[in-house]
């Protein structure tokens, strides 16, 4: 095994799904007086480092489950980062905490001996990269991001990002990672939903330049004339979540990225947002947030429908972004629909059998599983759009939207496809939009145009068109990213709104979990190969979904409140977790001679649907549900699947084909 091939194997295989399924808790890792608020491991994965509420950091030998080191960072409130400084031989240790403090530790000698003192705010992670050594950068709640260079004789440190020019002074950074494959790239995750990649050696050479020239005059590190060049920053946003955001805020609902990592191979972005899901963006494939993709010219309805057969027709598109309706002309390829193999055929079956008996989570997972192999199947992506249109929960919508897209791209005289679109584009508000995708609907489908689904969805599309004209505040269906705030201390630059506008939309969403307490739940890759996402819940427990599916495949009790924490090992199929409880867990693929794991959550879908009523819970209620009340009636806005949509709607939206 010694040979070139054994490093890639150990790679491909050291967390796999038979070990997934066996994951267990290994042991807990006792020290600490207060909540456990990060865990870093070193790069061999012999060391994991924590942080806690007692200010004092602790380094462990993970395999051997012993306490090798015990100090007081000297920090004065609770730490919320803790980072390993790349080749100085696990002997430096930086820690950031709520005393806006960021301290350097020799952990030789147990000492302090760097403390910068420049945030002056809370500090909640520390970010490093493996080429730049000396080098670290912390993101705080004054909105800034920072970096150090311990080369340097001087104590302080230079302000790299300054949030506030953009988003007005109440803007917070809350987290940021480098990516490991190009430590150029820095990203971060603040208030809001947005998501910032930068360019860090873009805004160093602008910086430097604008030093150098001659008319500039007098600048700081952090020029205020033009802080950041073209070029420099780009954004990234669950497609959705702007043109919600005002709803969120009107129920005290904050959306805030508690956590960002890039995969291994650094060509994925990973967010868990706060108040909202886990999103995962494809940095190399990107896709702008759509709102409307519709073929204007395609067959008589009698000829192709539902995805079953389709012909190579010539379609134009009309797309509709969030700045408004574009033509685009030009041929549309049609995928011929060939059979699904049987064993497919079987799996779409069990989908449909499992939304026949409104077990929607259950015919989504079937579905997805489907998709992912036989991803130009437009058949599939209708029914999983309609699956997604009956359980309802946050970005559901949105999803079905997207996959009504695929499946009409596929095949654009896919009739139920279509009308899910019209219906789409409604519930996300797009209400003009969701009229003109109507009114073709009905051209392409005379047959279908007075159907009582058809009439339903018209009569709510006028009532809405009605409310609308004498709300002013209530946005036209074009401009969902362009919010502009009032006040001046949080008001939003030109700037800003223009990277809005070109932000990136998702590749994956994860659902289950819940994250409204704490802003610190992290979001990770599992494998070498990021084969597996995890991810900490308000619910004391933490979830792991396939990657590519985004099925959920296991839910283990990790803390008896809240998990925030979880760090996978570098090399092998090893967790660690922390969260509220001041001990550090341990978790590893079990002996299959254990019979018996009394962590595992079996009723994963009951502990999903559970978290989406109580993120869309009053703020009040969750309060009392964590004082241990049994609440009742939870506030309505996208819960589980108990809500039915209106049975008029008829077959056309409501059975999969």
């Amino acid at each position: 095994l010694q040979e070139r091939g054994a490093l890639g194997f150990e790679r491909h295989y050291h967390v796999t799904d038979p070990f997934i399924r066996r994951l267990g808790l290994e042991a807990e890792l006792q020290g600490h007086s207060g909540c456990v608020n990060c865990l870093e491991w070193n790069e061999k994965g012999d060391l994991l480092a924590s942080g806690s509420d007692d200010q004092h950091t602790i380094v462990w030998d993970p395999l051997h489950h012993k306490k090798l080191l015990s100090m007081h960072t000297g920090h004065t409130a609770n730490i919320f980062s803790v980072k390993f400084l790349p080749h100085s031989g696990d002997r430096i240790l930086i820690t950031g905490a709520a005393d806006s403090k960021v301290h350097v530790h020799d952990l030789t000698v147990k000492e302090t001996v760097h403390m910068f003192g420049d945030h002056t705010n809370r500090v909640k992670r520390i970010a490093t990269a493996p080429m730049w050594p000396n080098t670290f950068w912390s993101a705080a709640e004054d909105g800034l991001i920072r970096q150090y260079d311990l080369r340097e004789n001087s104590k302080r440190s230079e302000v790299l990002i300054d949030l506030t020019e953009y988003c007005g002074q109440l803007v917070e950074a809350k987290c940021l990672t480098v990516n490991p494959q190009d430590n150029n790239y820095l990203a971060v995750g603040a208030s809001g939903p947005f998501v910032r990649l930068y360019d860090i050696r873009m805004i160093h050479n602008h910086r430097k330049s604008m030093k150098q020239s001659p008319s500039a005059g007098v600048h700081t590190f952090c020029d205020r004339q033009k802080p950041l060049p073209d070029g420099a920053a780009q954004y990234y946003v669950a497609g959705h979540l702007p043109v919600k955001l005002p709803d969120y805020n009107n129920r005290l609902r904050v959306l805030v990225a508690t956590y960002v990592t890039f995969s291994p191979d650094g060509t994925e972005l990973l967010v868990n947002m706060g108040g909202e899901q886990v999103y995962l963006f494809d940095l190399t494939y990107k896709q702008r947030p759509y709102t409307f993709l519709l073929p204007k010219k395609c067959h008589t309805s009698g000829e192709v429908q539902n995805g079953k057969t389709s012909t190579n027709g010539v379609s134009n598109g009309i797309h509709l972004h969030s700045n408004g309706f574009r033509l685009a002309e030009g041929r549309t390829h049609v995928s011929p629909q060939v059979e699904l193999p049987p064993y497919l055929e079987r799996i779409k079956q069990q989908a449909n059998e499992a939304f026949a008996c409104q077990l929607w989570t259950q015919a989504i997972q079937l579905y997805s599983k489907a998709v992912q192999k036989a991803p130009n199947n437009a058949m599939l992506y209708g029914n999983r759009a309609a699956a997604y249109m009956k359980r309802k929960w946050d970005g559901d919508h949105y999803d079905a939207l997207r996959d009504c897209l695929k499946a009409i791209s596929l095949n654009p005289c896919h009739l139920k496809a279509h009308f899910r679109l019209a219906r789409c584009l409604f519930e996300l508000k797009y209400v003009a939009e969701a009229l003109e995708c109507l009114d073709d609907f009905k051209g392409k489908f005379p047959e279908q145009a007075h159907s009582s689904a058809c009439d339903a969805l018209d009569r709510d599309i006028n009532a809405a068109l009605f409310s609308k004209s004498d709300n002013a505040e209530d946005k036209k269906g074009g401009g969902p990213i362009r919010l502009r705030a009032t006040g001046r201390k949080d008001s939003i630059s030109e700037d800003e709104m223009v990277l809005r506008e070109r932000s990136y939309d998702y590749k994956f969403r994860y659902c289950g979990h819940c994250n409204t307490t704490t802003d610190i739940k992290e979001a990770n890759f599992f494998g070498s190969n990021a084969q597996y996402i995890v991810s900490g819940s308000d619910d004391g427990s933490f979830f792991i979904w396939e990657k590519e599916t985004t099925n959920l495949v296991r839910v283990l009790q990790g803390d008896e409140s809240i998990v925030n924490c979880l760090q996978p090992h570098p090399s092998y199929c090893f967790l660690a977790t922390s969260g509220i409880d001041p001990v550090v867990r341990l978790w590893n693929p079990r002996p299959e001679s254990e019979t018996l794991n009394g962590r595992v959550v079996v009723d994963m879908e009951g502990a999903s649907q559970a978290n989406q009523r109580r993120m869309n819970a009053d703020p009040l209620e969750v309060m009392l549900l964590n004082m241990g009340y049994r609440i009742t009636g939870l506030t309505s806005g996208g819960a589980g699947g108990s809500d039915d949509e209106d049975s008029s709607e008829g077959q056309v939206q409501c059975r999969p084909s």
